[in-house]
């Protein structure tokens, strides 16, 4: 064979490679759609500068004071008040299920102090697992305080604009009082390390039979579908309970994160959320012809999932239509459940409305991923 360079040759091989691109359509629909993905998801989903946080107020009374400083709440777009709650149990409940951001608290002698000028405490609650979430918000109380009471401070009670504010005004940053970000990230990382390597390695079950020639012995054994899934789902069980211990370990010895709640509820939940993972996997195996199609279908499950469950970025920073998107995926719901028992200390009653969504999509997936097994024994 000549050793010069040969047009031909290289056009020969250049026409086969975009014949295979055209046959392979799973691959080319992937290295067109992540980039699209990635374009809108960064373009339009990602905030960093949540807005319209949902906020509780307890109100002990209603005067022109107290409703100018609730407006200049609203006004400055940081908050949005969508409770009134009738006590600071049921406040403080609101903040433990993750209802609401911040709940304002305003004393029942509020207006009658702030006139004699004694300088009335009035309180702002935050839920501060995600300091991201309402670090600006908080930032922006601060000249909220200075100027919302300007306008009715006239009169004989223009003497208490000079100086401080007319009223105190106090911040508790709950669940993380210092906003470490470790105790944010580190518990969020047991969803993102499960999610990425749960579907990826289930992805790669049934991928990697065909490819090594066993899958027709796996077809000629008297097996069911739902017993060949779970014979491949169950020991990737114990491996991902491998992995929960040892972030478990690391985030408490290494990073310091406060472990309040019940990790007996937790592994209870892990049962769940792998389980919901290992389906989608297994899902994905019976559509892939080949392990690299496997290992693009989960990144293109992976990629959402971090980015629009609220592990990167403040959740409610994102746009409407991408907060309906991410509530569909598990990692949603296992990153507000597993930050609330490690944080919080939240028990049964606080977990159960992240737990049935998870449910609902384990059992969907596992339904799915089935029916599509069967259609591969056809």
């Amino acid at each position: 064979m000549s050793t010069a360079f040969s047009f031909a040759r290289f056009w020969a091989v250049l026409i086969k490679e975009f014949v295979q691109m055209r046959r392979d359509r799973l691959t080319f629909a992937m290295m067109i759609g992540v980039p699209v993905m990635q374009l809108l998801l960064f373009g339009y989903a990602i905030n960093a500068d949540p807005k319209a946080l949902p906020t509780a107020m307890v109100s002990a009374e209603s005067s022109s004071f107290s409703r100018s400083f609730l407006a200049a709440v609203q006004n400055s777009g940081y908050f949005r008040l969508v409770r009134e709650a009738r006590s600071e149990a049921e406040a403080a409940v609101l903040l433990a299920r993750g209802d609401v951001q911040f709940v304002i608290t305003i004393p029942h002698d509020f207006s009658r102090r702030l006139v004699r000028g004694e300088r009335p405490p009035l309180l702002v609650e935050a839920d501060a697992t995600d300091p991201a979430a309402t670090s600006n918000a908080l930032s922006a109380l601060q000249q909220i305080a200075r100027t919302a009471l300007l306008p009715d401070l006239d009169g004989p009670l223009r003497h208490l604009r000079a100086g401080e504010p007319a009223f105190e005004l106090r911040l508790h940053r709950l669940y993380n009082p210092e906003g470490v970000t470790q105790y944010n990230i580190v518990p969020g990382l047991i969803g993102t390390i499960l999610t990425m390597t749960m579907v990826i390695m289930t992805s790669l079950a049934m991928t990697r039979e065909r490819e090594r020639g066993t899958m027709e012995n796996l077809l000629a054994m008297p097996v069911r579908p739902v017993e060949v899934m779970l014979g491949k789902i169950i020991p990737f069980i114990m491996v991902g309970y491998v992995q929960v211990v040892v972030i478990l370990l690391a985030a408490r010895y290494l990073f310091g994160v406060p472990i309040t709640g019940s990790l007996a509820l937790l592994s209870l939940v892990l049962v769940v959320f792998i389980a919901a993972n290992l389906s989608i996997g297994f899902t994905f195996s019976t559509v892939a012809a080949n392990q690299l199609q496997a290992m693009q279908m989960s990144f293109f499950f992976f990629l959402p999932s971090i980015l629009l469950s609220g592990f990167m970025f403040p959740y409610r920073g994102m746009p409407g239509w991408a907060q309906a998107l991410g509530e569909i995926l598990p990692l949603t719901h296992f990153l507000r459940i597993v930050r609330g028992i490690l944080l919080k200390g939240n028990g049964w009653v606080e977990v159960w409305p992240e737990l049935w969504p998870l449910l609902a999509f384990m059992l969907a997936a596992m339904a799915l991923a089935l029916l599509r097994y069967r259609r591969t024994l056809d």
